[in-house]
């Protein structure tokens, strides 16, 4: 592990606090939670699988 992989963890532990701050501002509870972050995760899935497939990557 070298400082940059040490930096861009840190920077990613701070992303996730920004996410997770910003989430908890909504005040949503966690079945909704759930289910919004099911469909960007599938969004998200389809968008990779169409790029996979035309793509022939």
């Amino acid at each position: 592990m070298n400082e940059y992989s040490v930096v861009s963890f840190i920077a990613l532990l701070g992303w996730l606090v920004l996410c997770g701050s910003a989430l908890a501002s909504h005040k949503m509870d966690w079945s909704k939670g759930i289910r919004m972050g099911l469909t960007w995760l599938a969004i998200f899935g389809g968008v990779f699988g169409i790029f996979h497939f035309v793509g022939g990557g």
